[in-house]
């Protein structure tokens, strides 16, 4: 008997489930069917597969043709989010999450991203290609107020990279509450603290609650020439708000993620004043692909030896 009765499981594509097999120990390679299962890669019977790997990148493709996995009980993600998953799945199939293998990268890109905006070091890149010496006094990250919504895994990680930046760190939630770190805002707190934020770190999750979070009367309410940092997800953002506060130069915006995605070459946020976009590669570093694999297959040691599996989506 093992965890959900999962006996075969398939993965996105051959080399990571050779990858995660090299990492199992002998007896659960026997009892486990590796198999691999896509919409890139359709080799088995979808029918016959009990727990589903989703791919890193363009997952919706293959949770198109879940409907097929007639005997799925364990839906599995690269990722942090699980946005869209439930729904294409149905009820009655678990949901896994790689939370934690992302965490330090897109720690690392957030406060990035926070320094090369309010350095200008973007502006000093464009420079370079026409040659310009453009010697300006910009803002440091040193003594902002410094807001960070989202205090799961990655927003831990982002507030222990900021401690020895000398920032007012403020960390917002669903709730009011302490924690080992201290106080956490909730996010009905926000009209007051918005006033005197001058950086804002976007990490947290997409769900219903936080989907156009950031709308025209948050991002009114910021200070002239605050920076609001995107690595969450692109529809936490209202993008047609934040283009329009950009255009007038009031805000600056870091992002790593866009709505829509990937952006259009035509869209207005290629061309708004004060703005710094990465194409969603927060965690697509060296740091992913061992992280993954070790995650992986401590879950199929789990699922073997019939113990909880780790990031269950309650």
């Amino acid at each position: 008997m093992t965890t959900l009765d999962i006996s075969t499981i398939a993965f996105p594509e051959p080399v990571l489930r050779d990858r995660v097999a090299r990492e199992l120990p002998s007896e659960h390679r026997e009892t486990l069917d590796l198999v691999v299962w896509s919409a890139e890669h359709p080799d088995a019977d979808p029918a016959g597969i009990d727990a589903v790997i989703l791919p890193y990148l363009d997952s919706g493709r293959t949770l198109a043709r879940a409907g097929e996995l007639t005997r799925l009980k364990l839906a599995h993600t690269q990722t942090t989010g699980y946005d869209g998953v439930p729904a294409a799945v149905g009820e009655g199939v678990a949901i896994a999450t790689a939370r934690g293998v992302h965490a330090a990268a897109t720690a690392e890109l957030a406060l990035g991203l926070t320094l090369a905006s309010l350095r200008g070091i973007d502006e000093a890149a464009r420079d370079m290609t026409t040659a310009s010496w453009n010697h300006l006094r910009r803002p440091s990250l040193a003594d902002r107020r410094v807001m960070v919504i989202g205090v799961g895994g990655i927003g831990e990680e982002i507030a222990r990279r900021l401690d020895p930046f000398e920032v007012e760190l403020i960390r917002v939630g669903t709730r009011a509450r302490q924690d080992a770190r201290g106080q956490v805002h909730g996010v009905d707190e926000l009209p007051q603290l918005l006033p005197q934020t001058e950086v804002v770190i976007l990490i947290t999750p997409l769900t219903e609650l936080t989907e156009h979070l950031v709308d025209r009367e948050f991002l009114a309410a910021l200070p002239d020439g605050a920076l609001v940092v995107n690595v969450a997800r692109g529809r936490v953002v209202e993008t047609e708000a934040l283009v329009a506060e950009l255009r007038t130069g009031r805000l600056a915006a870091a992002l790593d993620v866009t709505d829509p995605e990937p952006l259009p070459r035509d869209h207005p946020l290629w061309s708004t004043p004060n703005t710094l976009i990465t194409p969603h590669v927060g965690g697509d570093t060296s740091a992913f692909e061992p992280r993954i694999v070790a995650l992986l297959a401590d879950q199929l040691t789990r699922i073997a030896e019939g113990r909880e599996l780790r990031n269950l989506v309650s």
